[in-house]
């Protein structure tokens, strides 16, 4: 029997990248409700039902557990929640899952945030009416995006992939933010193992599929002035 399509609310950010790679990878059948978030359609009533904190991705999967739908906002515990129901990207053993969940969580509480401050910072900030260009700042979250990569670079140069041997929801975390080292003003000259992983999973079909959902949507933040009131100031 064929199940019904998962619906994914998505806008293609690293974080909404974390899922529809996750679907395509999982060979998951899906459709695409696209929430600009330039627009401010996270503030939306009916998707506030769905993510209470505003934020996507999120998903409905109308054969839940018990066969009943449930919703799911968080882009890790949408992870963690497909992995389980397909069985896949997982790992093996209690250890393997334990792996993935640790570096799972590394990218949630970790990497994500700190990538995304040195983004804001380096790239947005500076470009908003008045101008914030603050070096701290910049050099703060520079400094330990920097940090966190030679991190992944040291566990890469253990491992094929991020959590062992075998290529999990961990890697899918984590490569949409890695995948833009460059707009963090980060190098990879001296990360060989990181460079070898973002070729590695960027060259799988499903990452480019992932990648690829709503990439004519991806506008620049950096120039879009109501973008960025809706973005930074609600």
């Amino acid at each position: 029997m064929t199940q019904p399509p998962i619906d994914l609310f998505y806008w293609p950010t690293p974080n909404g990248w974390k899922i529809s790679i996750a679907l395509e990878e999982m060979g998951l059948a899906y459709q695409t409700t696209y929430i600009d978030i330039g627009a401010g359609d996270q503030f939306a009533p009916d998707f506030l039902k769905i993510a209470p904190n505003n934020r996507m991705p999120a998903i409905i999967d109308p054969d839940g557990p018990d066969g009943a739908p449930v919703s799911i906002f968080e882009s890790g515990a949408i992870l963690q929640y497909l992995a389980r129901k397909t069985r896949q990207f997982y790992g093996t053993s209690a250890r393997d899952r334990i792996a993935v969940d640790q570096w799972l969580m590394w990218q949630m509480g970790g990497l994500g945030p700190m990538a995304g401050q040195a983004h804001h910072f380096l790239k947005y900030a500076p470009a908003m009416d008045p101008p914030n260009d603050l070096p701290y700042a910049k050099d703060r979250y520079r400094t330990e995006t920097a940090r966190l990569y030679g991190v992944l670079d040291r566990q890469l140069a253990k491992h094929e992939f991020v959590a062992g041997d075998f290529y999990s929801i961990a890697d899918m975390s984590i490569w949409g933010w890695a995948s833009l080292w460059e707009g963090q003003q980060q190098t990879l000259d001296d990360k060989p193992n990181l460079a070898r992983w973002l070729d590695t999973v960027g060259a799988r079909d499903a990452v480019k599929r992932g990648r690829a959902l709503g990439a004519q949507k991806r506008g620049d933040i950096s120039t879009d002035k109501e973008a960025q009131n809706t973005l930074f100031k609600r």
